[in-house]
Order: C-alpha cells, then sequence, then structure tokens
C-alpha cells in the first residue's frame, strides 16, 4: 500500500525546521531515521500533511559528556551507540541494549531521539531511558524545555510534544562512579519485537544503592518504570531477599496482554526473571 500524497520539506537548519513545524502544527511529522513513520504511512496508519526531513541539518549528530551526563542528538544513529565506547564504559545498561535493537538494517537509520518520540510500547529505548532517567529536549520558536521521559512517554504511540515542537536530544545523567547496567529481552528471532524486556541501572554509595531504575518492555500500554521495585533496591545491599522482592515487585508492576508472542502469565514470569538475573549479575560484579 501507498501512502497518500504529502509535501516533502528538508530544511537546512534548525530555526528552518521550526519555522516549518510551527506553521503545520499536527499536520506534519517530521523525519530523522523514518523507520517508524515510512511503515506507518505505508499503512495508512499515519497520514501528514507534510514531512519535515530534518536529515540535511548540521550539528544534530553529536554525542557527548556535557553537564553531568551524556547529551546524543537527534541524528545519532543506533549504530554510533552500538560502536560507543563510552556508552560501555559509563552508560552501560544503553549500551548493553544498543545491539539488540531491531536488526542492522534498522540500526543503520533508526536514532534514539525518533524511537523516543514513537513511543512504542514494544521499543526498547523507552525502557533503557526509563530506567536511565533519561529525559528528552524539546524546542520550537518559542524556547526549549527538558522532559523526564516519564512525562514524554504518557501512552501507546503518545509523547508530550506540543504541537510545533520538535525533539531534537535526549539526555542521560552520569550514572556514578560506581554502577551497573543491563538489558534483557526475550524476542522470536533476530530483529523481532520484544515478548518482554528489562532493564536495570542501579548505583551504589559505600555499601548501599543510591540510584536503582527498573523499566520494562512490552508489557504493558506504554514503557513501564517498575517504580515500587526500585523502592525496594533503594538504600539497601543486593542480597537474595533484596533480588527477589524488586523481582516480585517488578512482575507485578507489568501488564502484558496475551498474543501470539505469549500469555499474559508467561510475560510476567519473563519480567520476574530477568528482574533477578539482572540484579544477581550487578551483586556478582559488585562483589568482585
Amino acid at each position: 500500500m501507498y501512502p497518500p500524497p504529502f509535501e516533502y520539506v528538508a530544511p537546512d537548519t534548525i530555526e528552518e525546521a521550526l519555522q516549518i513545524v510551527a506553521q503545520y502544527g499536527d499536520e506534519c511529522k517530521v523525519l530523522s531515521g523514518g523507520m517508524s513513520l515510512i511503515p506507518l504511512m505505508k499503512l495508512r496508519f499515519a497520514s501528514p500533511a507534510v514531512i519535515v526531513d530534518i536529515n540535511r541539518i548540521q550539528g544534530l549528530d553529536y554525542m557527548n559528556e556535557e553537564g553531568g551526563g551524556l547529551r546524543v542528538g537527534a541524528l545519532v544513529r543506533y549504530r554510533t551507540l552500538v560502536r560507543s565506547d563510552l556508552l560501555k564504559a559509563r552508560y552501560q545498561c544503553a549500551a548493553d541494549a544498543a545491539p539488540q535493537v531491531a536488526d542492522p538494517i534498522v540500526r543503520n537509520r533508526g536514532t534514539l531521539v525518533g524511537s523516543l518520540c514513537h513511543a512504542d510500547p514494544q521499543g526498547d529505548w523507552g525502557a533503557v531511558m526509563l530506567a536511565m532517567n533519561g529525559s528528552v529536549i524539546a524546542r520550537s520558536t518559542e524556547g526549549q524545555r527538558e522532559i523526564p521521559v516519564d512525562q514524554f512517554i504518557v501512552g501507546p504511540f503518545q509523547n508530550s510534544l506540543n504541537p510545533g515542537e520538535i525533539g531534537i536530544e535526549a539526555r542521560i545523567p552520569n550514572q556514578g562512579e560506581r554502577s551497573f547496567g543491563k538489558y534483557l529481552k526475550l524476542e522470536r528471532k533476530v530483529g523481532d519485537f520484544a515478548t518482554a524486556g528489562v532493564a536495570v541501572s542501579i548505583g551504589w554509595t559505600g555499601g548501599s544503592i543510591s540510584q536503582a531504575g527498573i523499566a520494562l518492555t512490552g508489557v504493558g500500554a506504554a514503557n513501564i518504570k517498575a517504580t515500587s521495585a526500585e523502592s525496594v533496591l533503594m538504600g539497601s545491599s543486593l542480597n537474595q531477599g533484596t533480588i527477589e522482592e524488586a523481582a516480585r515487585q517488578a512482575a507485578g508492576a507489568c501488564d502484558p496482554k496475551s498474543d501470539h508472542r505469549g500469555s499474559a502469565e508467561y510475560k510476567r514470569e519473563i519480567v520476574r526473571v530477568f528482574t533477578v538475573r539482572a540484579l544477581s549479575a550487578a551483586a556478582g560484579l559488585r562483589a568482585a
């Protein structure tokens, strides 16, 4: 199926892009990687009047540490995240997830910011950014604002961008000198959407956990931040009892639906088991 007719514009500057988006509002869509938007248009699930292609804009493909955390521009591709030594050294949950997203073809074009804006409940990056307490920088002709990911993703395929705003950057705060991150994902085959996924990011001060993030993929109407499981971990040490209780709380936080990938009970059990595995790995790393 072909998409309905649309106007295509490819601005050279972010200022020009913002002017176009301000003019057309909800009638336009921003194109970066296109790995989600183009299939939706071909299926006619999305029918924008205007496509604003931002790929010609210089300076949106940066990834650097600044202001106490990592900044990732809107045109940074997944493949850059996969290859990043900085990510592997200091932002382990994101580094662990990057090579598991989709397949090499998608990773060559897809972008972190674009994935967050798409807000697919089965998207890997939403869970990773929730676990790492990330945020999105939204910019319009009137200025810019920073939106925590737990407020940015508001429902299935829904974000909190206002008409006239573009997501131009993702930010991940410094995870601390003593930190651990992991992303576990069950998929039927390479490149498939997750049957279920668990993102874990924790940090220690002394012998206690001072930062805890657990988030879930594919087991609800949106990516889920398992706040009750995080509360179990905060201020505690990682022992068998703490790990099992946090895993139980994570499983209780999800609301999976039975489908061709498995029953709701099966997916809930995956969440529990993956949380145990990730936290047990963290305990082993800390002990070493």
